[in-house]
């Protein structure tokens, strides 16, 4: 039983793009402590910066979520809206 000459051919060509994806990632996933570093040291980073913006996303959705339950036009409200 002989083997195909292609098959050692077909086996480096599908090889290549594999171990090229490698090599990268393995070079992008270095660079991730830096980054996350990076992106704690930024200003906003701190724990009460992050509650602040979390309440405030919350009152987003909660009024995104009231704009889909109903069928008023939420946007001509007064700004301090009511329940």
């Amino acid at each position: 039983m002989a083997v195909d000459p292609r098959w050692p051919v077909a086996l480096v060509r599908g090889a290549v793009p594999v171990a090229l994806g490698l090599l990268l990632w393995v070079a992008m996933a270095g660079g991730e402590q830096d980054r996350q570093h990076t992106l704690k040291a930024q200003p906003g980073a701190d724990a009460a910066s992050l509650t602040q913006r979390r309440r405030h996303n919350e009152l987003i959705m909660a009024a995104l979520r009231e704009a889909a339950e109903t069928d008023d036009n939420v946007a001509q409200r007064r700004v301090p809206w009511r329940k």
